[in-house]
């Protein structure tokens, strides 16, 4: 189950990645509040040019479909996780291992880009752990929720979801930040996986067997 939804999530994440890219060009402003637009004071101005009337249209469709057929395989990865207790197992920290030490070493081990042992395969070290826990409790959820908050048709039923955030465009402000940090944790992600060998990586995640015969995380 985690193998299956991990691969229909990384294919619905690019299809975010590529239509949100799009809806960008077509105004790359960010503003604070219920409204914002030309003329407006913005929060943020991106150096990108205008494509007013461009890719937006293609841009919202995509990213409309991608981002239920995320949230709908998030609903069911959540789901296995509680019941099977992939969570609670993999991505809670154990009883003391959560120092300053343990961290800042395993950082350091990071920023020097080496290589992990194989051993390393079969499970996750601390710093995966928490950037697990932080992806799947507050990243995606934010994202959910702001999501949420740009929809007329959901705020006209649920309008809770973008009073709590103060107005449609603060909740598409924060949307983009939150979209930067799952962007940012995707690079790493690949990153660590090509350190640590692609392709008996991926062939692990989508055969279930690392390169030695043992089941990987």
């Amino acid at each position: 189950m985690v193998r299956v939804t991990h691969w229909i999530y990384s294919l619905s994440f690019i299809g975010l990645v590529v239509s949100g890219i799009g809806i960008l060009l077509a105004h790359p402003r960010f503003y604070w509040g219920e409204t914002g637009a030309l003329g407006t004071p913005s929060v943020l101005d991106l150096p990108l040019p205008f494509m007013l009337g461009g890719p937006s249209g293609w841009g919202r469709y995509l990213h409309f479909l991608s981002a239920w057929v995320c949230v709908l395989t998030g609903m069911v990865y959540v789901a296995s996780g509680l019941v099977m207790g992939h969570f609670q197992k993999e991505f809670v920290p154990a009883s003391g291992e959560l120092t300053w030490k343990s961290v800042s070493r395993q950082m350091w081990s990071h920023l020097r880009l080496k290589r992990p042992v194989a051993e390393d395969a079969l499970r996750y070290n601390l710093l995966q752990r928490l950037s697990y826990l932080g992806v799947v409790v507050v990243l995606l959820p934010a994202m959910l929720w702001t999501g949420m908050a740009m929809s007329p048709a959901v705020v006209s039923v649920f309008p809770f979801f973008v009073t709590v955030l103060g107005g449609q465009q603060t909740a598409r402000t924060l949307h983009f930040f939150v979209a930067i940090l799952l962007v940012l944790f995707f690079l790493v992600h690949i990153a660590m996986v090509c350190l640590a060998g692609f392709k008996s990586r991926v062939g692990a995640m989508i055969t279930g067997k690392s390169a030695g015969g043992k089941e990987p995380l």
